[in-house]
């Protein structure tokens, strides 16, 4: 069992997530009450992700991020360190591949919120801000929830994306989808059997308690 990519692998799913949430909050919301020209684009943007192969992603995030670009460059000079090939590479690379899995059930969870609800949170003098903490937030928790649920499971589970963007490096970009390859491999076929049991136990036991949470907020809200 290769204790420090399982570990990598955590870190790198809490990451995307922590990252993501209040990403999903004001992407999704924004998504789901306004109308504004343009929106079926940035919707088709933010799904590109699900419909390119992960290469073809993951070259353009090598190029975006190697050092011939801005973005590379300037990571650079402030950290030393090329992007890529890094974790902080991977999570800028997870974050952005993502994208889909968080932003669309949020905006699912918001467009569940009836109007007249938010009409009335804002006749009661709520501000914005509040009618978002004490009204909608509570309503769209079962779409946020989702939404973080997918992010973490899909993280733990992503390969291409980090091979291209991070490679296989120990300790750094070496998740368990990565260590997992490289045991059939090297036909280490007990310790991926091993592995890939670990994973499914986390991902499933992640969705239990996903579905757990969303019932019990259920019932309080009804």
């Amino acid at each position: 069992m290769d204790w420090s990519a399982l570990f990598l692998s955590l870190r790198l799913a809490g990451w995307t997530v922590a990252l993501l949430l209040p990403i999903s909050v004001l992407f999704g919301r924004l998504l789901a009450y306004r109308r504004f020209r343009g929106k079926a684009l940035a919707e088709g943007l933010i799904m590109l992700p699900l419909v390119l192969p992960p290469t073809v992603f993951g070259y353009y995030l090598l190029v975006v991020m190697g050092r011939g670009a801005p973005l590379g460059e300037a990571w650079y000079h402030l950290f030393g360190h090329p992007l890529v090939f890094s974790f902080e590479g991977l999570v800028l690379a997870s974050v952005i591949f993502n994208l889909p899995f968080a932003i669309q059930p949020a905006q699912r969870g918001f467009e569940a919120v009836p109007q007249d609800v938010r009409e009335a949170a804002a006749c009661c003098g709520m501000s914005p801000w509040r009618s978002l903490l004490r009204v909608e937030l509570p309503l769209a928790w079962p779409g946020l929830m989702t939404a973080m649920v997918l992010t973490f499971a899909h993280t733990l589970g992503e390969f291409g994306i980090v091979l291209m963007v991070g490679g296989s490096i120990p300790g750094e970009t070496r998740t368990i989808a990565i260590a997992i390859y490289d045991r059939v491999q090297a036909f280490d076929y007990d310790s991926a059997a091993v592995m890939s049991a670990v994973l499914v136990g986390i991902s499933l036991f992640t969705i239990g308690v996903t579905y757990l949470l969303s019932a019990r907020v259920g019932r309080r809200l009804s």
